[in-house]
């Protein structure tokens, strides 16, 4: 019988202990149904999840808060619509629990009142991608707002058409003095020409393993990582609605049930309404790149990650990784 202690040399042993007893319990919140932009692809707006009633009393966002806490949830990760629109509901979760805030980067979270909150700023590639997807260059202005902050990263939603010219910004990333992790765009609008052929994710997969060469101390990530949300499989798997473990728990009726994220839930800014899954119920399941979903997919499924040691060292690089872009451990 395989044992993770007889798979392991000391070094890595060391490496598992350190996560093994995080037990990360996220749930995922849309603070708002505002949004300072309009980005084509944005699941949130595509989706129609943003019609439903806005809660704005911020009292019963802090009982809410308190009874997420309650459940057992110890990560909360605030999306939107634009979270930083309502400082004070993102106020009320980082005085209660760990939290993550998804920002586009355009407001400059007051870090007095907010000194360890990690951030992530998307960015959807260089700046003439973003002018399209998203109407304007916000990495001009996200950058000036949090260089050098250390509980900040930039989330990089490479779409196909930065296939091969990933490095000039990551580049510029590194002279903002920040972090950065990759993920790919799942083009939910079908926006002409952002659409990902097989031959593309080859290409993207050697060159995001390259960044990762050439700037560790920038790029927050991991090659087999890289291998699971490029080809969609994992241990001889494919990611799809069977197989994804961020789906709401009340809405999980799949039969049988995958291994999935323990009492996940994606919660509507009116606090009562529930959505399906960490990304949006219009999305096709097997066309998802989400990058939150797949490591989600990887780290629930430790037990087949014990068939050698390469496969479990692949298992804890992932994890750290997680841990790390939600500040359980340190960079």
């Amino acid at each position: 019988m395989k044992t993770i202690s007889s798979l392991l040399d000391k070094e890595w042993y060391d490496r598992y202990k350190r996560i093994a007893t995080l037990n990360i319990r996220s749930s995922i919140y849309d603070v708002t149904n505002r949004c300072n932009l309009r980005c084509k692809g944005c699941f949130f707006f595509s989706s129609g999840e943003h019609q439903v009633e806005e809660e704005m009393d911020v009292k019963k966002w802090e009982d809410f808060i308190d009874r997420e806490k309650g459940r057992g949830v110890n990560l909360a990760i605030l999306i939107g619509g634009e979270p930083s629109l309502c400082m004070d509901r993102v106020e009320a979760f980082y005085k209660r629990l760990p939290t993550y805030c998804a920002t586009n980067g355009l407001i400059k979270i007051d870090r007095k009142k907010l000194p360890d909150l990690m951030v992530g700023i998307s960015l959807w590639g260089g700046g003439e991608d973003e002018k399209i997807l998203r109407g304007r260059d916000t990495f001009a202005i996200s950058s000036k707002n949090y260089a050098g902050d250390p509980y900040t990263y930039y989330l990089y939603t490479i779409t196909p058409r930065q296939v091969g010219k990933i490095e000039p910004v990551i580049k510029q990333i590194v002279d903002a003095g920040l972090k950065v992790h990759l993920q790919l765009l799942s083009n939910d609008e079908s926006v002409d020409g952002f659409s990902w052929q097989t031959s593309e994710l080859k290409d993207l997969r050697h060159e995001m393993d390259e960044m990762l060469d050439k700037y560790p101390r920038t790029v927050i990530s991991s090659k087999y990582y890289h291998e699971v949300i490029t080809t969609g499989m994992m241990m001889g798997r494919r990611f799809g609605w069977n197989e994804c473990p961020s789906v709401t728990e009340s809405m999980d009726n799949r039969k049988p049930q995958p291994r999935r994220l323990i009492h996940f839930f994606r919660w509507a800014a009116d606090l009562k309404t529930v959505h399906r899954c960490c990304t949006s119920a219009t999305r096709d399941c097997s066309t998802c790149k989400d990058g939150a979903a797949h490591m989600s997919w990887i780290m629930v499924n430790k037990r087949e990650h014990m068939k050698s040691t390469e496969d479990l060292k692949n298992w804890i690089e992932v994890y750290e990784m997680f841990a790390k872009l939600y500040r359980f451990i340190p960079w």
